[in-house]
């Protein structure tokens, strides 16, 4: 690691920003103002500021009294990625899937609003629009996004439906929350999600969630196909089970016990 020259040339807040973000590796996925403190031997005040100004920035979000990272840490040359190794574990089961069933398989993440692409395997155009790894797509109206917000806590999904706007992209886009708040807890239920031509029309897709080593949903896999070449029987019986098992599999590598 480069040390500077001389002390005049440390910058301490940074080293301690860093430090909390750091705290939550090691199996702790939330932690309080009090456990922060003692994990990086700041003070609490001290540790408050911090932790309230990387919630402000989108690096950390507050459930309760607890605190955890965002996929937003992606932005700092993806760190958030680089830690778990989770597009590196994923790829060759991603190929897998691509060259078993003939059709896209991707991975996303959730950050704000949207589920953003981290990985993809193509196996063709399937949608109208060009998607790309940092691809944004509305949560909302996606399979991979329904994993993703299926997999908060129950206070985190409430805040989420309380501030975004559900868009009629098809007319077969959800757009009532009540509805959707209760879709999500099926996807919990079940493992998987089915969105059925709501975000473009001719477009389904189905994915199934990717857990780390805390068993916590870090990202979500998914397969995108054309509605008038794949039936909704075909996806049951063939493609989703493929789905299932990949991400079961990477998540496994990840650590995950379940």
């Amino acid at each position: 690691m480069v040390k500077p020259d001389n002390r005049d040339d440390y910058i301490q807040s940074i080293e301690r920003g860093l430090s909390v973000i750091l705290a939550f590796a090691n199996h702790h996925p939330q932690l309080s103002l009090s456990a922060l403190a003692e994990a990086t031997g700041l003070s609490k005040p001290t540790v408050r500021r911090i932790v309230l100004t990387l919630e402000e920035l989108g690096y950390l979000r507050r459930e309760g009294r607890l605190y955890s990272l965002t996929p937003h840490v992606l932005s700092l040359g993806n760190a958030y990625l680089s830690s778990m190794n989770l597009t590196e574990v994923a790829q060759p089961f991603m190929e897998e899937v691509t060259s078993t069933t003939g059709q896209t398989c991707s991975m996303a993440a959730l950050d704000g609003e949207d589920a953003v692409y981290i990985a993809r395997v193509p196996a063709g155009r399937v949608m109208s629009i060009t998607l790309t790894t940092g691809t944004r797509l509305p949560a909302y109206a996606t399979s991979m996004g329904r994993v993703l917000l299926a997999g908060l806590a129950d206070g985190e999904i409430d805040r989420y439906l309380g501030q975004v706007t559900l868009h009629p992209l098809t007319p077969r886009t959800v757009t009532d929350v009540d509805r959707l708040r209760e879709m999500l807890f099926e996807v919990r239920e079940h493992g998987w999600a089915l969105v059925d031509q709501e975000l473009e029309e001719g477009v389904r897709s189905f994915s199934a969630p990717v857990r780390d080593s805390t068993n916590r949903v870090v990202a979500s896999l998914s397969m995108s196909c054309h509605a008038a070449n794949v039936s909704m029987e075909t996806i049951h019986n063939e493609y989703l089970p493929v789905v299932i098992k990949a991400a079961a599999e990477i998540s496994t590598r990840l650590g995950a016990t379940r």
